[in-house]
């Protein structure tokens, strides 16, 4: 089973009402267009910069930035 992490982010009244609709207008949940989205991002930073090394992401302390919860 995969770990899920919950994290809280700060978004301007434009840009979540701009999440909101194009979430309504792809079919997805506000979250699953925010992961969407941030996948789509994560994959053109890795096409231009070079994929991110699996050690470097070892190194990376997530527990001051998430909170676990089980899915």
């Amino acid at each position: 089973m995969k770990n899920n992490y919950s994290i809280n982010i700060r978004l301007s009244e434009d840009m979540l009402k701009k999440l909101l609709y194009i979430s309504e207008a792809e079919n997805r949940t506000p979250s699953n267009q925010f992961n969407f989205m941030l996948r789509n991002n994560i994959a053109y930073f890795e096409r231009t910069k070079g994929r991110i090394p699996d050690a470097k992401l070892k190194d990376i302390d997530i527990s001051e930035y998430a909170e676990k919860t089980e899915n």
